[in-house]
Order: C-alpha cells, then sequence, then structure tokens
C-alpha cells in the first residue's frame, strides 16, 4: 500500500508571495523522489486570493502524476485583521472536511500567519501522523507589535495556539535563524533552519550594462503592509531627491491607501500593481537602486525578508532599513548593501546619497547563489520529508 503525504500551503501558484513560490519549489522536489518510493501527495490550498488586484484563474482539483492539487475557494477579503481571519477559518474547516476520510503517512504545514500551522497540528494529531512544520514568521510577535484594542484581548489565546501548535510538532524549521530563540518545541523535535534561498528564474537577472539616465530609478516590490511601513520613509526620501531619483512601488497591502494618501502629490513617485515574475524581472533590470524595508518592531529583529534573496541577484546596490537578524544577514553574505535604522528618514537620506555620489558597480552573485540556491534547498527539505514515512 503506497504512502501518503498531505501538503497545507495556504498559497500556491499562480499566487504571488514568498509561501506560494516556496511551496512550488518544494512540491517540485518532492515530486521525483515521491514517484520512486510510490508515495502520493495531496496539496490542500487555496484559489488565488493574495492581492485583490491582481485576478488569476485556477483549478479547484488538479492532478498530476503522484500529485493531487485541492484548491478551496475562500470568500473575497482585504488585508485587514478581520477579513484575513475569515479568509483563515474558511480554509481551516474547509480543509478538515477534505482530509477527513484519507489516510496519511505524514503532515507537512508551511505557515507565516500561524493558523496553518495549527490546522496541520489538529490534522496530525486526529490521525496520530508525525508533524512537520515550516514557519516563515512568529506570528505571535507580529500581532503583539500591531495589534490594536480591542484586538490585543485575541493575544493569550494567539499563544495558547502556538505553543500547543509547536508542541505537536515532531520536525520544525524555521525560515530565520533568528527564530530559534523564540520556539519551543519538544525535546524529541528535529529542528532545521532551511531559509528562502534563491529560484532559478533569478540566477541570471543581472545586468551587463549600466542605466545611463541622469535621474536614477529607486525600486521597491512586495508587500505594502503594516510589516514594511514604507509609508514612514517613502515621502521623505521622494522629496529629498526630487530631480535625482525616481520612486517605483510594486505591490499592494493594507497600507496602500495610506501609501498613496502620504504620497499625493509627489510627482517622483509612481505605485504599480503586482505583476508575475517575469514581468517583476525586467523592473528589477531597468531599476539602478533596490529599496527594502522592515517597520521599526522589535518583532521584526528576527525575521528574514524573502525578498533579500531576490535583490542580491540583481547585483545593483541595495538600500535597507533593516535591523537585527536580517540586518546581520545581509551584511554577512552580500557586499553593495547600504543600511540605515528602520523609520529614519534622516540616515536613510544619507545612505542614498553615499550610493548616487559613489561609482554604482554591480556585484558578482555567483557564489551567493550557490550558497542558497533554492532547488538544493527545497531537496534537502524534502529528502527530510520522504524519510519521515519510509
Amino acid at each position: 500500500m503506497s504512502k501518503r503525504i498531505l501538503i497545507l500551503s495556504f498559497y500556491f501558484p499562480p499566487d504571488l508571495c514568498a509561501g506560494s513560490f516556496r511551496t512550488q519549489a518544494l512540491i517540485e522536489s518532492l515530486e521525483s523522489l515521491a514517484q520512486a518510493e510510490n508515495i502520493t501527495i495531496d496539496l490542500v490550498t487555496t484559489m488565488p486570493n493574495r492581492y485583490a488586484n491582481f485576478s488569476v484563474t485556477a483549478k479547484s482539483y488538479e492532478t498530476r502524476g503522484c500529485l493531487t492539487i485541492y484548491r478551496i475557494k475562500i470568500p473575497e477579503h482585504r488585508s485587514g485583521f478581520v477579513d484575513q481571519a475569515k479568509a483563515f477559518t474558511h480554509y481551516f474547516f474547509k480543509s478538515l472536511k477534505l482530509t477527513r476520510q484519507k489516510k496519511y503517512d505524514v503532515v507537512y504545514a508551511t505557515s507565516s500567519r500561524l493558523f496553518t500551522a495549527f490546522l496541520g497540528a489538529r490534522i496530525a494529531t486526529k490521525k496520530r501522523v508525525p508533524l512537520f512544520l515550516d514557519m516563515r514568521d512568529i506570528f505571535t510577535d507580529t500581532m503583539q507589535s500591531i495589534l490594536k484594542f480591542p484586538f490585543t484581548l485575541c493575544l493569550s489565546f494567539f499563544n495558547l495556539i502556538e505553543r500547543y501548535t509547536i508542541k505537536k510538532a515532531a520536525f520544525l524549521n524555521v525560515v530565520s535563524e533568528g527564530f530559534l530563540p523564540h520556539f519551543k518545541p519538544n525535546k524529541r523535535c528535529e529542528i532545521l533552519t532551511i531559509s528562502h534561498g534563491i529560484d532559478k528564474c533569478f540566477q541570471h537577472i543581472q545586468s551587463t550594462s549600466k542605466n545611463n539616465r541622469l535621474i536614477k530609478r529607486v525600486l521597491y516590490a512586495g508587500n505594502i503592509g503594516q510589516g514594511q511601513g514604507i509609508e514612514k520613509i517613502i515621502p521623505g526620501l521622494a522629496k529629498a531627491f526630487l530631480g535625482r531619483c525616481e520612486f517605483y512601488i510594486i505591490g499592494n497591502g493594507g497600507q496602500q491607501t495610506e501609501l498613496e494618501k502620504v504620497c499625493f502629490g509627489l510627482l517622483n513617485i509612481k505605485i504599480l500593481p503586482p505583476m508575475d515574475r517575469q514581468a517583476l524581472i525586467q523592473h528589477y533590470q531597468k531599476s539602478d537602486i533596490l529599496f527594502l524595508h522592515l517597520n521599526d518592531l522589535s518583532a521584526f529583529t528576527k525575521v528574514l525578508p524573502s525578498k533579500i534573496f531576490e535583490y542580491v541577484m540583481t547585483g545593483k546596490p541595495i538600500l535597507a532599513g533593516l535591523t537585527g537578524y536580517s540586518a546581520d544577514f545581509i551584511v554577512k553574505n552580500a557586499s553593495g548593501c547600504w543600511l540605515f535604522p528602520p523609520c529614519d528618514t534622516e540616515k536613510a537620506i544619507a545612505q542614498l546619497n553615499t550610493i548616487l555620489n559613489s561609482d554604482i558597480k554591480h556585484e558578482d552573485r555567483k557564489n551567493f547563489y550557490e550558497e542558497f540556491n533554492r532547488e538544493k534547498m527545497m531537496e534537502k527539505l524534502a529528502s527530510k520529508i520522504i524519510s519521515s514515512v519510509c
């Protein structure tokens, strides 16, 4: 009788986000290994929903070889706390119903917002099989930093769920070593630190020639939410570099309305909707400087943004408002990065001036790709999952 693996991932292509691309890479590595061992894989995910202004269709049921994909349609939602809670609740109960009569030998759940991990813990416990958790964020830390009353009343409940979930894990992977002191798994749990990595489509995106435009293009690509806080820093930079820099912002999120409000009238700021990777790569190649920023909150001293890996592969200068583990990581692993304290406009201006007044050069990223090649990293993760059922 063949073994069966359950993969739980709220996002999956054609959705556009870090969790989606990570799960895609893992599935690709798992498929070849699973076929060789006569193992079947069920992936339970959602219909594309990451960005309200990025619409794409996908099949609700799909099979290919040993893989079966179930996509759950969730209610339309924005980036607000209540809307997201409704969406996750819908996914949670639909997933329980979908898997109720099925037998699995291991449950893998990748989670940034805790509740996919909790879903995995509930299913694994009911079926009495090992739980493999892939934690991409510390949800309770983030919520403690950004929630306001009355939602802060939920924090004790979230902490309880997190402790329960982590204790159920037989294997725990964290994408940032900064997470290790926070999570307290059971003594028998095996801990891994397999990070985000670089997908093959970014291997050769380095430009061979410089853009000779007088007005330099600074590009930010990613979520526009409370976690990034770019509405606190972009307007000041745009005003300071009017006539010298133009700022392109690609993305969407809960703070976009606020960003548009504070950027109103600034002619050197252009906000574009989310786009697929090929279009994004073209924007990377047309830009001169890449911009990255996390909000000035204690929760973000432990995280490692997946966007770092894409940015570094361009070989272009990176202006980054980071602190804590992500700042240490970028200093250790990538040259050509200028750091400033998050939300510190004055120091950001000084660092951008330094970049503009220096000879902008493109860094060689071959060694960086070799070390953080996502294909290799996911092969390691896939092998660990397969070995847990064989």
